[in-house]
Parts: C-alpha cells; sequence; structure tokens
C-alpha cells in the first residue's frame, strides 16, 4: 500500500506543479508561494482542529530539536525551481529532471546513511537504471524540436534533489509530531520565509503581483496549496517505512507520467523526444526499482 500510495504522491507533485507555475505567471513567484503557504496553513488548521480526538491525525506529540521546525524553507526553493523550470522547458522535461534529482539524492541516501536514514547497498542494476533514466533527459535535450537551455534541467535536478532532502526532513520532524502537525509547520515556517524575502527584496513586483488576484480563478489560487498538503502528509507517511530511494523511484514514476499527459493536455508540446525520453526515465526507473 505504501508503494501505491508513493506513485499517487508523484502523480500529485506534477499536477502542484502547474498549479504553482501558473499562478506564479498571473502574478509572481513570490506571490504565488505566500498564497500556497496560507492556503495550507488554513487547510490543515482545520483538519486537526476536526480530528483533534482522533490519534492518527494528532497522536501524542513529543519534543523534536529546533532546528526540524523550519522545513518550509525548502519548499521555496522547490516551488521556484519548479517556476523556472517548467516556464523554460515544458512540463515533462521539468518533472523528469527533478525525478532525476530526486532518484540521485535517494541513492545518495541509501549510501550514507544522510539524517539518520538507514543505509542500503546499491546494485549495480540500481546503478545502471540510474544511467539509463539520465539518458532519458539527454533525448529530450537533444531532439526535441523546441530550443531548451540544459540550465533547465540543472534547475529542475536541484530541485528534485531539494525536495527529497525536504520530504526526508519532514518525515523526521513528523516522527516527533505527527503528519498533520508536521505538514502545517512546514507551511507556516515557509510562509514566513517568503512574506520577509518579498517585502525586502523584491517590494514593488510583490504588492502589483497582489493588485492581479482578484481576476485569478480560486482553483488556480488554491489549488497548489492544498496539494502540497497532501503530498507533505502522504510523504511523511510513507518515507518512513520503505527505502528512501523506492520511494523516489515511486513517485519520480507518476511525476514523468502525469507531465506528459501535462504537456500534451496544456501547453501542446508532446513531442517524440518528449515520449521517448519519457519511455527510458520509466525504463530506468523500473530496472531501479527491481533492484530492490
Amino acid at each position: 500500500m505504501e508503494r501505491i500510495t508513493a506513485f499517487i504522491t508523484g502523480l500529485i507533485i506534477a499536477v502542484m506543479a502547474v498549479f504553482n507555475t501558473e499562478l506564479g505567471k498571473a502574478t509572481t513567484n513570490e506571490v504565488s508561494i505566500t498564497i500556497n503557504q496560507i492556503t495550507g496553513i488554513v487547510a490543515l488548521t482545520a483538519v486537526l482542529l476536526l480530528f483533534r480526538k482522533n490519534k492518527t491525525v494528532n497522536p501524542e506529540r513529543k519534543k523534536a530539536p529546533w532546528y526540524l521546525w523550519g522545513g518550509g524553507l525548502f519548499g521555496l526553493i522547490v516551488i521556484t525551481t519548479n517556476y523556472f523550470s517548467i516556464t523554460g522547458s515544458g512540463a515533462t522535461v521539468a518533472m523528469a529532471s527533478a525525478v532525476f534529482g530526486q532518484c540521485l539524492m535517494g541513492i545518495i541516501y541509501d549510501i550514507t546513511g544522510l539524517m539518520g536514514m538507514e543505509k542500503r547497498r546499491i546494485s549495480k542494476l540500481k546503478a545502471v537504471g540510474t544511467v539509463i533514466s539520465f539518458l532519458g533527459i539527454m533525448v529530450m535535450f537533444a531532439f526535441s524540436k523546441a530550443a531548451i537551455s540544459p540550465l533547465y534541467a540543472l534547475i529542475g535536478a536541484a530541485g528534485g534533489a531539494i525536495t527529497m532532502i525536504q520530504m526526508v526532513y519532514n518525515s523526521i520532524f513528523a516522527s516527533y509530531k505527527g503528519a498533520f502537525f508536521s505538514a502545517r509547520q512546514n507551511v507556516i515556517s515557509g510562509l514566513i520565509g517568503i512574506v520577509l524575502y518579498s517585502f525586502l527584496f523584491n517590494t514593488d513586483a510583490t504588492i502589483n503581483g497582489w493588485k492581479a488576484v482578484p481576476g485569478i480563478p480560486v482553483s488556480i489560487l488554491i489549488g497548489g496549496g492544498i496539494l502540497a498538503c497532501f503530498v507533505v502528509v502522504l510523504a511523511n507517511t510513507i518515507i518512513p517505512r520503505i527505502p528512501a530511494a523506492d520511494s523516489s523511484v515511486l513517485m519520480s514514476s507518476g511525476q514523468v507520467m502525469m507531465a506528459a499527459v501535462i504537456d500534451a493536455a496544456l501547453y501542446s508540446k508532446l513531442e517524440t523526444a518528449l515520449v521517448a525520453g519519457s519511455v527510458l526515465m520509466i525504463i530506468g526507473l523500473i530496472l531501479s526499482r527491481q533492484a530492490e
């Protein structure tokens, strides 16, 4: 069940990234992030209050180290990298790059046991799968009709790696406070960070971005924030239960598949090269999964 949930989480991540990007285009990236954080705080607080007697939603909370309270700061970086990567290269290439970054970071966790994760041996088959996934990205860049800068692949991969770091970080905090409380704290810390940044370094653009908000459909306004809540809660639940590389592979497969659908449906960017690259990505991910 955890593995199915990981795959579904990947589907949600791809849709969430598009919601965030569209909101950022209509306002600014900073306004988009701020609205997402506010939406998440309201939604998660409502859940915590409605189910305050439910031990699954509100388990007994333990004292957590101070350095685990700032997970939302990772999220600011992830949303920003998604914004630039999707607007510069389309959803498929952006998600494929992010997927590669997630898988690579998952392997690093398994090799090193970083942040208290269990160390696991990386087989030759998993290494081959990772190389094939990388070749899939190269196919997208080499044969795509559109001129796509490799810089967007680096940005996307960095965002994917940071996504994996954030998920592990939040899951550790959730072991002290519960998945829903951890998710809410994640968006609270993110809100504090983005508000400070917006008004200290991008004041005029932020004010103009907020002026555009009344004309934006409600689905675009709150879609990314609501989906982000699902992603954080689901990730907090599944990551401690299965290997880091395994969860990254399953979430990545969902992201790549959904991104291809999004590109075809919304951006009319689905090309033979993108399809071929996506197939290679998925083959690589399946090989990595079989290596477990």
